[in-house]
């Protein structure tokens, strides 16, 4: 089973890469000087590397050590999400310049290919444990309980960490003046009469 966890150790090194590029984000919405945007730039490109380089282990691995007439769905897709890896990988060094025509396109296509990448391998992941399941006559129950908890976990985080900015600000006060309602949040019933 040392396939599942060279897979695992990929989605948590891919979970990794999109917090880091998150607080990235972040930093470069609030301040754009920001002395630590070089060391976040280095952790995304280590962690971008590593992710390719598991990923082609795990595909060399898999070339070894497993039966490869791809004839079933999760070796046909575990070939297509490699050489998908790849290509996000290429496409991520040419990247454009920031206020260049193409960069929205390349943009798109660069966030449209790793979304996909991450759903597939997810699926794959799913169909490998079952093909196990039909090759060996193992229970793979307690794989699948343990991925689909990472998974889980993985998302909850990932959608945590998206709006932590956001949670961190609801308990802020902006300068010292009084806090009062704005003419928005009064209803019309509880407005003053105007005199004429």
């Amino acid at each position: 089973m040392q396939p599942v966890r060279i897979e695992s150790i990929l989605f948590f090194l891919l979970f990794l890469l999109h917090l880091v590029n998150s607080y990235q984000e972040q930093e470069n919405a609030d301040n754009s000087h920001s002395t630590n945007n070089h060391t976040i730039h280095k952790s995304t490109f280590v962690l971008q590397t590593l992710s390719v380089l598991l990923a082609t282990a795990g595909a060399i691995i898999s070339a070894i050590y497993f039966d490869n007439t791809f004839n079933n769905t999760h070796q046909r897709m575990g070939l297509a999400l490699y050489g998908a890896i790849w290509l996000q990988a290429c496409i991520g060094c040419l990247r454009p310049h920031r206020g260049s025509r193409v960069r929205s396109v390349w943009f798109f296509v660069h966030w449209a290919l790793g979304t996909s990448v991450s759903a597939f391998g997810i699926i794959n992941v799913y169909t490998g444990l079952q093909g196990y399941k039909e090759r060996t006559s193992k229970s793979v129950r307690v794989w699948t309980i343990m991925f689909t908890a990472e998974i889980t976990l993985i998302a909850f985080l990932y959608l945590f960490q998206d709006k932590w900015h956001y949670i961190q600000k609801q308990g802020v006060i902006l300068g010292n003046e009084p806090v009062s309602p704005t003419d928005q949040e009064i209803a019309p019933r509880d407005r003053p009469k105007e005199i004429r």
